[in-house]
């Protein structure tokens, strides 16, 4: 049918017959565009009863949505006539007489007749060809799904694994560039994870502060993928003007989706148009599940590792706090009683003063690894955070000095908290007193609470979920490396110079705030200031009705007189708590464990009073040993004491009196009072 003219009359006969016997649906049209002559198997493709096709525009074997267009190819052809074989000709949609679509492949064929051109087009279904191309090519991308799969399962490091993945993707897809672009912490912009195909200058653009937000406000969700993403390279070629000048005249933009906002974007891009199809989309938008999975793994193990190490760095500070109590024990007990022993002599009183001094900084230092390690005994009531930062607004004006503007802010609708007054307050002051040194040269501090309602918790009863109040401390200083940011609420690490901070600081707030069934976060960025956040429960309404905890406060210690039981398993600890009873006028048996201590309750009538250490040796702790003297003797006075606290210390503190090591004289003497005065 590729002839210059139509063949003789005398084969005008051959000639239809090879016309309709043609496997392939067969239509001739003239000049204007309607159809002269269909074969029996275009007229049953289409759907037409034999003869119905002649005499009706080609156009209406098109779907309407694209005719105007075939007019405009037609013209086109039309002025320059050629052949165009099945297989290279133009692909199209075809429309039956029921008004179903389907695919269709043409070949093109110009013909000279008397009456003027006509155009004869072979026409072939296909619609089991698309199919079977369709099924390879998702075949493909779903092996390199379960590629991309597999790679992140193996994975050691979450975040690794991104770095073949956009040279797997462009090979996939056959397009030349693929980004993955992950949103730093603090949102301020984006970082290329990896990539291929990509000049370093639109690498740099991309990782600019509009391109990030651009994103962030305009990124298709998986469901307006299809329709978003075709106009992606408008949106971002304005604020990524590289993208455009580097060729690029299509992209896709799948966003890594995380529960609140993207963690990054998968980003490809074509060099021609329309390159995107709705089974390319899909197959990126399935990949960026992977991969922002991927992230939320690696970020939750990072997590969970780091607060593993806290842990076990905080059940080794417990177990440091508790014996090196007992050696301030045995120290300050040593110093009071050469105190009370030595002759006035104004020189070996300093002496003496001075070591009792250091024996203060050690106890306070305990203090601190026991807050770390959330062993410390708190004594939480209700909080009103309005009154506490006025009272502390003054007071850090004074202390911090007159290059650090210091700005206090408290909105009246935030609740009260529950939580230890004496340790939030010093938590504050140590957040601030830590930004005063990041900012040597001056700078801005704020300390503004809020509410937070309705947050998650972590699953436990220590945290639950529910509504916080968030004090968070601001500074302009000098701000943290992600690497020392990493190990800031470790206990002893710290970046000032020797002999300028313990490196105790943050790791008391962590540790206080968690022990309160509140968290910690930490937001800096090298050269642009920290920000800190401690999340503390609201209290609740029976707390606040309440009002405040009773006064702790005891009266002055008496020389007393009975007998006491000492029960204490370090024999210098116990030589120094005997010394301390004698002074006071007390009579004293001892035990260095419980077994001891019960057969002596058994075998002494006289005992007035139990003083033991809740660690003792034997496996029976000081609780456990009370609660069996009182089997005994129901009315036992019972008074306990620890260099080391333990979580349930909070349940027995209602039961049983506790004095803290290391502890003075007067201390020991005033508790005894409270504990037999109660009973």
């Amino acid at each position: 049918m590729s002839g210059d003219t139509v063949p003789p009359h005398a084969d005008a006969g051959l000639f239809r017959a090879l016309f309709e016997t043609a496997p392939d649906a067969m239509i001739v049209i003239d000049g204007r565009g309607d159809i002269v002559l269909a074969n029996p198997q275009a007229e049953a493709l289409f759907g037409y009863a034999a003869g119905a096709l002649p005499g009706l525009p080609i156009e209406t074997l098109v779907p309407a949505a694209v005719r105007q267009a075939h007019v405009a190819h037609r013209t086109r052809y039309m002025d320059d006539p050629r052949v165009r074989p099945m297989g290279a000709g133009y692909e199209l949609t075809g429309l039956r007489a029921d008004s179903q679509t389907f695919p269709v492949e043409i070949g093109l064929s110009p013909i000279a007749a008397a009456g003027g051109m006509l155009y004869v087009a072979s026409i072939r279904d296909i619609s089991e060809t698309q199919r079977a191309r369709q099924a390879l090519v998702r075949a493909r991308y779903d092996a390199c799904v379960a590629q991309v799969g597999r790679r992140v399962l193996e994975a050691t490091h979450g975040e690794k694994v991104f770095d073949d993945v956009p040279a797997l993707i462009a090979a996939t897809l056959e397009i030349p560039a693929v980004a993955v672009l992950l949103v730093d912490p603090h949102r301020t912009g984006l970082h290329v994870q990896s990539s291929t195909g990509m000049p370093a200058a639109l690498l740099d653009a991309l990782c600019a502060e509009p391109v990030a937000v651009a994103m962030s406000g305009n990124a298709p969700t998986e469901a307006e993928a299809d329709t978003q993403t075709r106009a992606a390279i408008g949106w971002l070629g304005n604020c990524c003007p590289p993208l455009v000048d580097a060729g690029f005249v299509d992209a896709a933009v799948a966003p890594l989706l995380d529960r609140r906002a993207p963690t990054g974007y998968l980003l490809a891009l074509a060099p021609e148009r329309d390159r995107f199809d709705r089974d390319r989309l899909h197959f990126l938008q399935s990949l960026a599940n992977i991969l922002s999975a991927a992230i939320q793994r690696s970020r939750s193990e990072e997590r969970l590792a780091h607060a593993q190490r806290l842990d076990a760095l905080g059940q080794l500070t417990g177990g440091i706090a508790h014996d090196f109590n007992n050696l301030l024990t045995v120290i300050s007990g040593n110093l009071q009683l050469l105190e009370l022993e030595s002759p006035p002599d104004p020189a070996a009183r300093e002496t003496i003063e001075s070591a009792a001094r250091a024996v203060e900084r050690g106890a306070a230092l305990t203090r601190k690894l026991l807050a770390f390690s959330r062993r410390q005994h708190l004594l939480p009531r209700v909080i009103h955070p309005a009154q506490l930062l006025f009272d502390l607004d003054a007071m850090l004006q004074r202390t911090l000095g007159e290059r650090i503007a210091v700005t206090i802010e408290c909105p009246r609708d935030v609740a009260a908290v529950y939580a230890d007054p004496g340790e939030l307050e010093a938590a504050l002051i140590n957040l601030a007193l830590n930004a005063r040194d990041a900012m040597p040269h001056g700078g801005q501090l704020s300390i503004v609470a809020n509410m937070r309602h309705g947050m998650d918790g972590d699953g436990t009863m220590r945290r639950p979920s529910g509504d916080y109040v968030v004090f968070t401390v601001t500074d302009t200083g000098m701000g943290m490396s992600p690497e020392v940011q990493a190990r800031a609420l470790e206990p002893f690490f710290t970046t000032k110079d020797v002999g300028k901070g313990s490196g105790l600081g943050l790791s008391m707030v962590y540790g206080f705030v968690e022990q309160s069934g509140g968290h910690l976060q930490i937001h800096s960025q090298l050269g642009h200031g920290t920000r800190i956040e401690l999340y503390l429960p609201c209290a609740t309404a029976e707390a606040v009705a309440d009002g405040t905890a009773k006064s702790t406060a005891a009266p002055a210690p008496r020389h007393a007189r009975g007998t006491v039981l000492v029960v204490e398993d370090e024999a210098e600890v116990r030589r120094i708590a005997v010394a301390f009873l004698h002074s006071l006028g007390y009579v004293t048996h001892e035990a260095a464990d419980a077994a001891g201590a019960l057969g002596l309750l058994a075998a002494q009538a006289d005992i007035d009073l139990l003083f033991s250490d809740i660690v003792l040796g034997d496996g029976m702790t000081g609780f456990e040993l009370a609660a069996r003297a009182r089997e005994q003797r129901p009315r036992l006075p019972v008074l306990l004491t620890s260099g080391y606290e333990y979580a349930s210390m909070d349940a027995a503190a209602g039961t049983f009196e506790l004095l803290r090591k290391p502890y003075r004289r007067e201390q020991l003497a005033m508790a005894l009072k409270r504990v037999l005065d109660r009973e």
